[in-house]
């Protein structure tokens, strides 16, 4: 007796219908939508973290700037901006302003104030900015003032 082969014998009284392809292009089409919105979440959120981690560096890197400021002034004397590069990456720029109750030394650019309190107090204006546009296309930039007393 010879064995029939029934996969590939149709029976013509027997209609397949077309639920089962329906059925897996909709599942297809599902996890498709599913694997987009997935992706798309993954890029903005890792874009959210590099801008956060620039942005926390710049923060440090500002107080850092404040302390290098301090340093110049205290080797050179009075100066009106102070620069400095830190990684390569970032630039801080220090514009300074003295705050005296009299002219003392080479300054020039001071607030007068007639307050002991705020004698020999300087006012920093501190920008820390990314430099390279490899890292990031939008700009980080921060500001910070702060007051120092000498």
């Amino acid at each position: 007796m010879q064995r029939k082969n029934y996969i590939l014998k149709t029976n013509p009284h027997k209609n397949r219908s077309g639920f089962a392809m329906i059925m897996a292009i909709v599942v297809l089409v599902i996890i498709t939508t599913i694997m987009a919105l997935s992706l798309s979440l993954t890029t903005q959120t890792s874009k959210r973290t590099v801008d956060l981690y620039l942005y926390e560096q710049a923060v440090l890197y500002s107080k850092s700037a404040a302390e290098m400021a301090l340093l110049s002034i205290a080797q050179n004397g009075c100066q009106n901006s102070f620069s400095t590069t830190f990684d390569s990456i970032y630039n801080a720029n220090v514009t300074m302003r003295y705050v005296y109750n009299a002219t003392v030394g080479t300054c020039t650019d001071y607030v007068n104030v007639t307050t002991p309190e705020q004698n020999g107090s300087v006012l920093m204006d501190i920008t820390v900015s990314v430099n390279d546009a490899n890292i990031t296309t939008e700009p980080i930039h921060y500001f910070r003032r702060t007051i120092q007393k000498l």
